[in-house]
């Protein structure tokens, strides 16, 4: 029998066993027995049978992928982790989290060595002007959040817009005073806020005025409460949840009401804002699932396939109403 024609078949048929029982003897010799092992790879050298060569084993670890994050002790990035890591099981790249500190200079040097390392980033609140992530962009696959840049593609969460809602929902309760809680002024998403809140107080006749920036931690929040409570208005709406939380326990230490005195509205709908006291207007949006859009997208710039120039996934928000906020109080 010419070796070229012979087949697991004919060593079966030699064997006295089935098909199925040589090829699990060739691929898997540990799930039979050692007799049967035995007696078909006899009967393979009596007929002149050639088992193919084993294919390589896939490629487990095909490299890295980077997240960079302005602040990691910020429970808004919790779940947008979480969901970028959920997306990379199983994919054969590896997740580096880089926390920038809110720093430029810091955010720079971390994505300058990602374009020499030849690993792909996912950029998240950048604190870096369009024309340096685009610089970026064109020497190593990278993906960003809430940035729309020509050329580079991104998962959009419109937490502005919202902010103009935030707007009417304390304007429905009589509020004609309203302050912007500003935080990082190196901040697109920050500017973008404030630009809504101007935006719709002027289409609804309200006063709106800015303070800040500030640092947006729960330890700004005290500065933040004592300068909101002396500029007269009767509602604030905070850049952000932690520095919320910051300013609800600040008016607590000094006797103010919330929402009886001041409102406050704040944006991420991070955990706790749920079970702080009073609990937390705030503006949410789907965290987790951003985690695994902008993951998705660079995996796909990674595998080499194109995307278009204008590649945005635009994902839904809204306003959360809780206890924070209420019917305007009388000031002065």
């Amino acid at each position: 029998m010419a070796k070229d024609a012979v087949t697991m078949k004919d060593v079966a048929r030699r064997a006295g066993v089935a098909v199925s029982t040589v090829s699990r003897a060739l691929a898997s010799p540990e799930r039979i027995s050692a007799e049967t092992r035995d007696a078909i790879l006899r009967a393979a050298r009596e007929v002149g049978y050639a088992a193919p060569a084993p294919k390589p084993a896939p490629r487990t670890n095909r490299g890295y992928v980077a997240l960079l994050v302005p602040d990691i002790t910020n429970p808004f990035y919790f779940d947008i982790i979480r969901g970028s890591q959920e997306r990379l099981r199983n994919s054969g790249y590896t997740q580096i989290l880089i926390d920038t500190e809110e720093s430029a200079t810091a955010e720079r040097a971390s994505l300058d060595q990602l374009v020499q390392a030849g690993t792909g980033a996912i950029v998240v609140a950048s604190r870096l002007p369009d024309e340096d992530l685009r610089d970026l962009a064109v020497r190593t696959p990278l993906v960003t959040l809430n940035r729309t840049i020509e050329g580079i593609p991104a998962v959009t969460m419109d937490t502005a817009a919202i902010v103009g809602q935030a707007v009417e929902h304390l304007a429905s309760l009589g509020h004609t005073r309203i302050c912007y809680v500003s935080g990082s002024e190196r901040s697109a998403t920050n500017r973008r806020r404030w630009e809504s809140c101007q935006d719709a107080a002027e289409r609804l006749d309200l006063e709106v005025t800015r303070i800040g920036p500030f640092n947006p931690k729960p330890d700004s929040g005290a500065a933040a409460a004592d300068v909101l409570w002396h500029s007269g208005a009767t509602a604030g709406i905070a850049f952000n949840d932690m520095l919320a939380i910051g300013m609800l326990q600040r008016f607590h230490e000094r006797g103010i009401t919330v929402p009886d005195d001041i409102s406050i509205v704040g944006c991420d709908d991070i955990f706790g804002s749920d079970f702080c006291s009073p609990p937390l207007t705030t503006i949410s949006g789907p965290t987790r699932r951003v985690g695994r859009e902008l993951t998705s997208l660079l995996l796909t710039l990674l595998e080499g396939h194109e995307l278009g120039q204008g590649t945005v996934i635009e994902l839904p928000v809204h306003l959360k109403l809780r206890g924070s906020t209420g019917p305007a109080p009388a000031r002065p």
